[in-house]
């Protein structure tokens, strides 16, 4: 099932065609998006999604998005929504068409949750780690990089995940040219040891993750410690447990990296789920 809603607040066929051939989302990858969890009719972490939309669309210099439009078409969604209990709520902002007179194309689209990503929560994933060709600072001297912008333009990363199955992995963790750990192509990166959790800092150039954040509180409250600091890829194969964390695979262990097996962290993913379910 699939639920489409437009920004004018009006339901739309999903199977008709709705974007025009020129709209530059489709023809240079020139807009944003963002994924929203929703279970049970209740989206997660709404607002910091927004807050990223609106983030991203200022560092790609596009229009403001409309926030109450993007509400309004969200409740569309989830109103018309009757499908399984969980569903994925993609939030999408282009600049329009090209030659037009700049308005942008925006929509909210509900879809079901897919059975790979199912699987690997419960199972867990391997991954191989990829050099993405990013320095610390880089973010920084050049903004024109929109390195931390969650953008349309996505053929790196899958483009990286198929590698990864051509060497017979699940998934990705990028790297810097100097070994250390970024994110994955389209999650956030987790090291955890005893009970400290760290992840790799934002200003590295990388997407700051609202799942991250949201586990961060619970733990936080429960007494862990939670350090956003960078992290040697070469650590990832001591600590006790590596999660791959985003909205839609909520906490997925890695047990498998570069080829070598990790610590079995089992238990420590449960725990892990538990706290962020904790949240809501």
């Amino acid at each position: 099932m699939r639920v489409l809603a437009l920004l004018d607040g009006t339901l739309a066929d999903p199977d008709a065609p709705l974007l025009r051939v020129d709209d530059l989302g489709l023809m240079r990858g020139d807009g944003i998006f963002e994924t929203v969890l929703v279970v049970d009719g209740k989206p997660r972490e709404l607002d910091p999604h927004l807050d990223r939309l609106a983030r991203s669309a200022a560092m790609l210099e596009l229009p403001e998005p409309d926030r109450a439009a993007f509400e309004r078409a969200t409740s569309l969604v989830l109103d018309n929504w009757s499908g399984g209990s969980e569903m994925a709520l993609k939030l999408v902002y282009t600049r329009g068409v090209e030659g037009g007179d700049g308005t942008p194309t925006g929509f909210a689209l509900g879809l079901p949750i897919g059975a790979k990503v199912l699987a690997q929560r419960a199972a867990g994933i391997s991954a191989v780690t990829l050099d993405r060709g990013i320095e610390p600072g880089l973010a920084d001297r050049a903004p024109w990089l929109l390195l931390g912008a969650k953008t349309l333009s996505y053929a790196v990363n899958m483009a990286a995940l198929r590698e990864a199955e051509r060497r017979g992995a699940d998934e990705v963790v990028f790297t810097t040219s100097s070994g250390s750990v970024l994110e994955g192509p389209t999650s956030t990166l987790l090291a955890v040891d005893g009970r400290t959790i760290t992840t790799p800092p934002a200003t590295l150039g990388i997407l700051p993750g609202t799942t991250q954040a949201a586990l961060f509180r619970a733990a936080e409250r429960r007494g862990w410690t939670v350090v956003v600091a960078p992290i040697p890829a070469a650590d990832l194969h001591t600590v006790d447990g590596v999660f791959l964390v985003s909205s839609v695979r909520k906490i997925t262990r890695v047990h498998t990296l570069d080829g070598k097996p990790l610590t079995d962290s089992s238990a420590l993913a449960a725990e892990l789920s538990d706290l962020y379910e904790s949240e809501y």
